[in-house]
This record gives structure tokens, sequence and C-alpha cells, in this order.
């Protein structure tokens, strides 16, 4: 997999008061507010779990974009879940 590099002026970055994660983070939410990227992309971009960047979108308030086959996949997971024993 190769990577393209997206060069930002220092300048700028400082002005946005971000560091590279910080910076990936934002980027990520916000391509997938527009629905640009997919979940799984951009929690990649972010460099979270699925866990986390599901929580950042809850704190910031961005919903879920869940088509069918989404939905039929989280019951799926949850049918095979079991709670750890008392």
């Amino acid at each position: 997999m190769s990577a393209t590099l997206l060069e930002i002026p220092q300048d700028v970055v400082d002005a946005a008061r971000l560091n590279e994660p910080e910076l990936k983070r934002e980027l990520a939410l916000s391509l997938y507010a527009q629905g640009r990227l997919s979940l799984g992309k951009a929690r990649e971009l972010a460099g979270l779990s699925l866990w986390e960047f599901r929580q950042l979108l809850g704190l910031r308030r961005i919903p879920t974009h869940m088509d069918a086959a989404d939905l039929a996949d989280d019951l799926a997971a949850l049918d095979a879940w079991s709670p750890p024993p008392e």
C-alpha cells in the first residue's frame, strides 16, 4: 500500500494548533461527516479503533451512516456476543 502525502504549510499547522494525529482525526471526522469516507476508512485515517472512532463521533454529535448491511453486521455481532460470567 502506498501513501500519498499532503503538504500543509507549517504556519497553517501552527495556526490550527494541532499536531499530526489531531489533524488526521479532524480530517477523518470531516470526510466521514460529508459521506466521503466510510466508517472503516475514516477510523483508519484517524488512527483509532472502531470503538474509539465511534465514541469520537458521538462526542462531536456526528451521526453514524448505516445501511442495511451495516445494521445486519452489528446485529450478528450482538447475537454472537455473550456477557462475561459473573
